[in-house]
This record gives structure tokens, sequence and C-alpha cells, in this order.
């Protein structure tokens, strides 16, 4: 299974990319915190590390290190908007729960 993006999550990240003028993709990763055990990590990618794993969705370059690999196969990256708010959403089928704040999870 792949890492996709919607649509809307695609052309979010192609104007962020815009906007900074440089950039290869985006990095998604996870990190050990929170009151779940996980979070999301999501930034931008200058350039590859050797053991980089490389996707391309919707001409995105998404990048993911080994170590979140097995935590993020088959996510897809979401943009939503909700009144004044707007931001990334991962849909992950690989968590099993998340904490009240919806800021970690766990697998």
């Amino acid at each position: 299974m792949a890492i996709t993006l919607s649509d809307a999550a695609a052309e979010r990240v192609k104007s962020f990319l815009a906007y900074r003028g440089k950039g290869l993709g985006v990095r998604l990763g996870v990190a050990t915190t929170g009151c779940s055990g996980l979070e999301y990590v999501l930034e931008f990618v200058d350039e590859l590390n050797d053991e980089d794993i490389l996707y391309e969705d919707k001409g995105v370059k998404v990048v993911i290190d080994p170590k979140s690999q097995p935590y993020l196969e088959g996510t897809r990256l979401e943009f939503v908007k909700e009144g004044l708010n707007e931001g990334f959403e991962f849909v992950n089928p690989n968590a099993k729960g998340e904490c009240g704040c919806g800021e970690s999870f766990t697998v």
C-alpha cells in the first residue's frame, strides 16, 4: 500500500512549495510523544537521505523514513477546512485510537 493525498492536500502542498520557492516535497513521519504514544510529523523536504522511502501522488513527492513506514503504510493525507480553521488531516488505517485532543494516536 502507498501513501496517498487527496486532491485538496496535493494542491495545498504544491502551493506551499511554490510559495517557499524550493523543496522536493513533504516528509511524513511519526514521533514518540503525546498521551497516546505517537504523533504525526509533517515538514518540507529539501534533500533526500539515503534511507528515505519515496512515494509520489498527484505530482507531489512524499518522503518517509524507514522507522515511520510501518505506522504510516496506507495513510491518506487530507486537507480540510472547517469554518475559519484549516489544516492537514491524516487518515491512517493503522491507528487503533486517538487521544482526546486528537494530537496523538496509538497503533
